[in-house]
């Protein structure tokens, strides 16, 4: 999996994906972090960032969008990722009317990225509601489609164009459980499955979208997913943070991904998954940047098995069937993340610097796990 150069000065590795993206978001950096009561000091959470997310999103045009993509992509190449999954919900015109060519957002942030020199899976997202029973709110319109239809057709429009292009997959992506009404989730899932596309889903993200499903439908998410045949090795469970047991062991059973965006759920206070239970079931896991507050893809890896040391308050919560802890922790910020997106390899390799002041002192068989549960980003070589 690593190799150093024959002359000791490099660390070769896998280069790393980010299975789950908003590169538009990268625009927001610095924003929202501020009570937005000022001296009332109201509650803050995931609901009240959401509203300054929407400020930014009727912001965009198709330039603009491919600008701050840009950007968003520029560092992560520079951080050490070669794919992106990029979970796009940016569709039409601020009042939802649909841009006279449908798929010009799509097409900007792809450009975006091979522009940067990133291998794209374009997550085509679903949105058609607020919540159960509820129509779209004003800032939610240019997500929204009118009937499942519109969406697939602009996914064929999207196949259809990138299909020649080794860089690019086309996938497809409900939503949420909140955003879309179950009948959507299982035709949307049979097209994908008839044409062997990934299939992302924002999942138990927040107790609220759980309270929602189970008053709709009876069950939470993944119960709901299971129900509708949407669980498969191709089905990437984004976030999946507050789970049961029994609904970890359903995703491994399917052999389906749970996708952690760890530095985005601590910025919006989301929770801490149970990755013991999650690599118990046998579930895969890859990590996402998803919000881009911060621009560090190991950290994200790292998180993997930091976090279930906060949860349990335990050290070294998991033993591979083979290799090391950090050799694992690498293989799912790398190659794993890339499967998820749809992609057969890691997409090349990147370079450490083994003079690196971070890697003083290490022995040579430990660098791995120094830059792991050590490193950052900075460590990697442009």
């Amino acid at each position: 999996m690593r190799s150093l150069s024959n002359d000791g000065r490099w660390l070769e590795l896998p280069a790393l994906a980010t299975a789950h993206s908003h590169a538009f978001q990268r625009g927001m950096r610095g924003a929202a972090q501020r009570h937005a009561g000022g001296a009332s000091r109201g509650r803050e959470d995931f609901w009240s960032w959401r509203g300054a997310m929407y400020r930014a999103a009727l912001a965009l045009d198709p330039v603009s969008i491919e600008e701050i993509s840009r950007v968003a992509f520029r560092e992560l190449r520079r951080a050490g990722v070669r794919t992106v999954g990029e979970f796009h919900y940016i569709q039409h015109q601020p009042d939802g009317t649909p841009y006279d060519d449908r798929t010009v957002m799509s097409d900007a942030v792809v450009r975006a990225a091979k522009a940067e020199g990133l291998r794209i899976a374009l997550l085509r997202v679903a949105y058609h509601r607020a919540g159960p029973g509820r129509e779209a709110e004003p800032g939610q319109k240019r997500f929204c489609d009118p009937d499942v239809d519109a969406v697939l057709r602009d996914v064929d429009t999207l196949r259809a164009r990138y299909a020649g292009d080794p860089d690019v997959v086309v996938g497809v992506a409900p939503h949420s459980v909140r955003a879309v009404p179950p009948a959507w989730i299982g035709e949307l899932a049979a097209y994908a499955d008839a044409a062997s596309l990934p299939f992302h889903m924002h999942v138990a993200e927040q107790p609220r979208e759980i309270d929602e499903c189970l008053a709709e439908t009876g069950k939470r998410p993944i119960e709901l997913l299971a129900d509708l045949g949407v669980l498969s090795p191709r089905f990437v469970a984004v976030h999946a943070t507050h789970l049961l047991p029994h609904e970890a062991a359903l995703l491994g059973e399917a052999r389906a991904f749970a996708c952690v965006c760890a530095t985005t759920e601590a910025d919006l206070g989301d929770g801490l998954p149970d990755l013991v239970a999650l690599r118990a079931s046998g579930a895969r896991l890859c990590t996402g940047i998803d919000s881009h507050v911060i621009t560090d893809p190991i950290a994200d890896l790292r998180a993997l098995e930091t976090l279930a040391r906060l949860r349990t308050g335990t050290r070294v919560t998991f033993a591979p069937p083979s290799g090391t802890p950090a050799e694992q922790l690498w293989r799912e910020g790398s190659l794993e993340g890339a499967i998820a997106c749809g992609f057969s390899d890691a997409g090349g390799t990147i370079r450490v610097a083994r003079e690196h002041p971070a890697l003083a002192l290490v022995e040579d068989e430990l660098l791995l796990d120094a830059v792991v549960f050590g490193g950052s980003s900075a460590l990697v070589s442009a």
